[in-house]
């Protein structure tokens, strides 16, 4: 009886420990983001249990998340669903049924993951697209980008590239019946990444004779050169997105090597030749004064990197957006930016929107205080909050004005 009870008390304590953890009081629905947060670290330490083994990458584990998720191409009354690919690289196109009385509005979506998980395919995103498709009458275009650890970075920027510049090409925009003024990149976290990088690349291809209307950037990863940020020291332990899982993502994203995991993950990566850059990143001179407050610690050191060697991507702005000059800025499309209070990525996300304005680019910053990285994909049973269906809906809402 006693052994019983014993493992009964040390279950009940386990699940405790996994189940509960705190939260701050405005985050809405805390109680669903608990179960989230508790699932996400369970499919977590058992992924890092088999990359100890060598039974598989971490990120492989991780994956796991992904495959539950999948829903085929399945088309309904308002949305044709298709999965085909666009210059050779798989896409989820979605096409709005509605006859399209004049021409019709596009979005390139890319989704996020770190780089290294996701699918445009996952019920969440699916759902994002289709809505973004019968509500707006667009087309939606969703990549499915090559995936790190498998492939490093350029190559997910390239296949983004790669499907947006052949959509932009006058014969695929007429066969699709797109308005040619009326086209926009978007994407959430690492897909904001490569939402604002191909709206950057676009400027400085002479083959692109289409501009984009719009940038939406939903709570984006846009610099790797100082990860302890005001938001990666508040939100380190935050779900669903941990700085220790945010600084993995950057490193399998350019390298995968201990070595530069190790540097990131000390904040000691940042090699001399990015002293030019470091004003760009400078959170106390481009974060609002609330983000800043209670903070006084000081940037990374350029030349502080360990004895490993440099890693160049580091200072690609095709990697870091926010590494982009300002005369290459000012020529950028107006932006929507969604930032979350609950996310290591917040300051990435407020730096870019306080750049932009800067260069003299129209941003609006929508800035929830309540809400937590991932949100916006949370729209479906069992996965659904309210706080999810807000921040689409807002992010519509610009659409719908500015595009």
């Amino acid at each position: 009886m006693g052994a019983r009870l014993l493992c009964l008390c040390l279950l009940t304590a386990l699940l405790g420990y996994y189940i509960y953890s705190p939260l701050p009081e405005e985050l809405a629905q805390p109680g669903t983001v608990m179960l989230l947060s508790a699932a996400l670290r369970v499919v977590g330490h058992l992924s890092e249990a088999a990359e100890m083994l060598g039974l598989m990458h971490y990120m492989e584990g991780l994956r796991l998340i992904t495959a539950v998720e999948l829903v085929g191409p399945t088309s309904d009354e308002n949305v044709t669903v298709t999965d085909t690919e666009l210059s050779k690289v798989p896409v989820r196109l979605f096409l709005p049924r509605r006859a399209p009385g004049g021409l019709r509005s596009a979005v390139l979506f890319f989704h996020g993951g770190g780089w290294c998980l996701g699918d445009a395919g996952m019920h969440g995103y699916d759902l994002v697209s289709r809505r973004i498709s019968n509500e707006l009458n667009a087309v939606v275009v969703s990549v499915n980008y090559r995936l790190a650890p498998a492939h490093r970075f350029p190559a997910q920027f390239e296949d983004v590239y790669a499907v947006t510049k052949f959509f932009l090409q006058s014969e695929e925009l007429a066969r699709y019946r797109v308005d040619p003024a009326r086209v926009c990149v978007a994407g959430d976290s690492a897909g904001g990444n490569l939402a604002a990088a191909v709206a950057q690349q676009l400027l400085e291809d002479p083959e692109v004779k289409t501009r984009l209307k719009a940038q939406v950037l939903i709570y984006p990863a846009l610099q790797a050169l100082d990860l302890d940020l005001p938001s990666y020291r508040a939100n380190a332990d935050k779900p669903l997105l941990s700085r220790a899982l945010m600084v993995r993502f950057w490193s399998e994203y350019l390298s995968g090597e201990p070595a530069l995991w190790e540097a990131m993950a000390s904040n000691r990566h940042v090699p001399a030749e990015a002293g030019p850059l470091l004003p760009r990143v400078d959170w106390r001179r481009w974060l609002p004064a609330p983000m800043r407050a209670g903070h006084g610690h000081g940037g990374p050191a350029a030349g502080a990197a360990g004895p490993a060697r440099p890693w160049p991507g580091l200072l690609d702005p095709r990697f870091a957006p926010l590494l982009a000059g300002e005369a290459r800025l000012r020529r950028l499309p107006p932006a929507f930016i969604l930032t979350c209070e609950h996310d290591v990525l917040r300051d990435d996300g407020a730096m870019y929107a306080a750049r932009l304005r800067a260069a003299g680019v129209p941003v609006t910053h929508h800035h929830a205080k309540d809400a937590f990285h991932g949100a916006v994909t949370f729209v479906s049973w069992p996965l659904e909050l309210a706080l999810g269906h807000r921040l689409l809906n807002t992010c519509l809402a610009w659409l719908r004005d500015n595009l």
